[in-house]
């Protein structure tokens, strides 16, 4: 088979959540049965529409969750090199582009997203196929996705994981998912994640703006009127000092690395009197 964007597509569902199956030999009745069960109507429609277009046949979707034909020579092609059996099947080799179809095709039939704020964001993905997981990991390190796989003894099974923020942004603008539902917990999980760095917008207006919002929210009376705002950034104290000198006249210096258990900080500090004083009241301290 010549692989494009569609077929690989095909392939993965088939591997996924399909069959292609004919009768027994020893059976008179003759049969081909070639199609994907899934609950999920895009899926069942993306399916019947790349085989239209790469076979010329379109299979119908039933009311019981398959998209499903009967052709002998589609059969014949699509088992002429490999096989679809949920222990047999083979990851094809791929252009790079036929790979990211090949991947988000699996991933809507097996993989899920897990999102649990501040403890536990991950995509994941089953399979009784060792192998075949073993291979979507190392393609998905094509495109820069760190997955690990962990071996279910008792399921004899293994499960890949996708963790870290980068990876799962990598998951997203590379594969991410059509399924609507994984689709949408996937955006959820990267919104979940806390955006350590502060916006400094280029406009003056709207930086000075800003300015009042960082030091309302997060200004606080240190020990002798000194003021201080704590960051993990020291980036964003470093710009915070710098607009408060061009705004203000206000000289603020900046200290660290501290550390508080196991997090890293930096601390701005307005250590004279005159200027603390003067921030106080613009600021409403």
């Amino acid at each position: 088979m010549r692989f494009d964007k569609n077929l690989s597509a095909i392939h993965s569902y088939l591997c996924a959540d399909g069959y292609v199956i004919k009768n027994p030999e020893n059976q008179k009745h003759k049969y081909y049965h070639i199609g994907l069960r899934n609950t999920c109507p895009e899926l069942l429609k993306d399916f019947q529409k790349r085989f239209e277009i790469v076979f010329g046949l379109k299979p119908i979707i039933t009311p019981d969750g398959r998209c499903r034909i009967q052709n002998k020579e589609v059969y014949q092609e699509l088992t002429k090199n490999f096989s679809y059996y949920s222990r047999g099947w083979t990851l094809p080799k791929l252009s790079k582009e036929n790979s990211r179809c090949w991947l988000r095709s699996f991933f809507d039939c097996e993989g899920w997203v897990v999102v649990r704020k501040s403890r536990d964001r991950h995509v994941g993905a089953d399979s009784v196929n060792h192998k075949g997981l073993r291979d979507i990991s190392s393609s998905l390190k094509a495109f820069g996705i760190i997955s690990s796989i962990k071996l279910l003894r008792k399921r004899d099974m293994s499960r890949l994981f996708i963790y870290g923020k980068e990876n799962l942004l990598r998951f997203k603008k590379e594969i991410n998912f059509l399924h609507p539902s994984k689709k949408t917990k996937l955006q959820e999980a990267m919104d979940s994640y806390v955006s350590y760095e502060w916006e400094f917008p280029a406009n003056k207006k709207k930086l000075r703006e800003c300015i009042f919002q960082i030091m309302k929210k997060k200004a606080k009376i240190k020990r002798n009127s000194i003021l201080r705002v704590d960051s993990i950034k020291k980036e964003n104290l470093l710009k915070l000092a710098g607009s408060l000198q061009n705004f203000f006249g206000v000289e603020a210096k900046v200290y660290g690395p501290w550390r508080n258990n196991s997090t890293q900080y930096y601390e701005l500090c307005i250590n004279k009197k005159q200027d603390s004083e003067k921030v106080r009241k613009l600021f409403g301290i």
